[in-house]
């Protein structure tokens, strides 16, 4: 009985506010959607190394019911056609509970969570103009024979503003393009509250390593940081643009673990940001302090190089973190696509669990080449690639 008292009164109010929406029509529908379903950040389409149009946004998820659900299956439709998939397995993989960084397949009484989507388009297929999507979920707190629902919502228009084409941030062979979109949890599922609302700027952050001669991230002592690879290379603005933020003076990490209780406005370590113009700004992070030489409002110029690659801020080892971002913070901003002009895959790691063991004990990684080199133009590089740039 409690169970069915509590499900009416969610009826009652659901039936005033179908009421007051509809005041003046002579039909009203009464439909019980205890999930409810929005996009905060359209997606903005983009070509990642693939060839394909990925569409990468969050579709929040709020259980109004006191008992759990469990997603079963997420379809997502573009301009009313099924664009993608997902059954609990894949569901379950890429639920995310507000606050946490662990996946769950059921979302809890009254608890809200993200699903992280990565919309994959055919090849050759045209980009939808409305995304919506249905959800079917069995309901815990439901009477027997009424707990099962299938809704649809969550529509969004998906944003066609112009992805940023950049030159790269790095010149040179063997770069890992490590955690980057679009299903690192690192980077891609970073939601933070921040100055009061939720952002994902690090939605298409890459933290950049470099492996040596025998695919090794260091070789020799892990705690000192000549032994990267990475420490040292020139970091170079990827566009003609106004530095915006310089963040220097914090000192180098010991590789092989993480700072403890570091500022939040330390995070970044040595930072630079610059400002693309049309609120498109990247940001270089963890850099060497002295190698720094730009100040707030210089300019500078495609390819010209502003730093070295540094291992400071919140940081386990040396290396590059760069993202675009729609503002000059670089947590309380959304995380903008871009796709890099030229550049070349060369090959492809097993995988972050293989990429962490390598980094952590300075053994090879083992590499799939890609014979010939796959020569890319104006894409996004996908996760877990061994990537090369044009010589600086």
């Amino acid at each position: 009985m409690p169970k069915i008292r509590a499900l009416l009164c969610t009826a009652l109010m659901l039936t005033a506010i179908a009421f007051h929406l509809n005041a003046g029509h002579s039909e009203t529908t009464q439909d019980l959607m205890p999930l409810l379903l929005t996009v905060h950040d359209a997606p903005v389409p983009f070509t990642g190394s693939d060839g394909h149009v990925h569409l990468v946004y969050e579709l929040w998820m709020a259980n109004f019911s006191s008992g759990e659900a469990d997603i079963e299956k997420v379809e997502v439709l573009g301009d009313g056609l099924v664009l993608q998939t997902l059954d609990r397995n894949a569901t379950a993989s890429r639920l995310q509970p507000a606050g946490k960084r662990e996946s769950a397949g059921a979302i809890t009484g009254g608890a809200q969570s993200l699903l992280f989507l990565d919309v994959i388009l055919p090849a050759g297929a045209s980009i939808p103009k409305q995304l919506t999507h249905r959800v079917q979920a069995h309901y815990a707190a439901a009477p027997p024979g009424h707990q099962d629902f299938s809704e649809t919502g969550g529509a969004t228009t998906v944003d066609r503003r112009e992805v940023a084409q950049i030159g790269p941030p790095l010149s040179g062979d063997s770069y890992i393009s490590a955690d980057s979109c679009c299903d690192a949890t690192r980077h891609t599922r970073a939601a933070l509250p921040v100055n009061g609302n939720v952002y994902v700027a690090q939605r298409y952050a890459v933290d950049w390593e470099q492996l040596d001669a025998n695919n090794r991230i260091y070789a020799g002592p892990r705690e000192e940081l000549k032994s990267y690879t990475i420490f040292g290379k020139h970091v170079l603005a990827v566009a003609d643009a106004v530095v915006a933020v310089v963040v220097k003076g914090l000192p180098e990490q010991a590789p092989g673990k993480y700072p403890t209780d570091l500022p939040l406005d330390q995070a970044d370590g040595n930072a630079i940001i610059l400002d693309l113009g049309q609120h498109r700004y990247a940001l270089y992070a963890h850099m060497q302090s002295e190698s720094i030489h730009v100040n707030r409002g210089d300019k500078v110029k495609l390819g010209q190089v502003i730093g070295l690659v540094g291992d400071s801020g919140n940081s386990v080892a040396p290396h590059l973190h760069f993202q675009l971002m729609d503002g000059e913070l670089s947590l309380a901003s959304n995380g903008l696509p871009y796709e890099i002009k030229d550049f070349k895959v060369t090959g492809q790691t097993p995988g972050t669990k293989a990429f962490d063991e390598a980094e952590e004990n300075g053994t090879p990684l083992a590499i799939t080449p890609i014979t010939p080199p796959h020569e890319v133009k104006k894409a996004l590089p996908l996760d877990q690639l061994i990537i090369s740039f044009a010589q600086h």
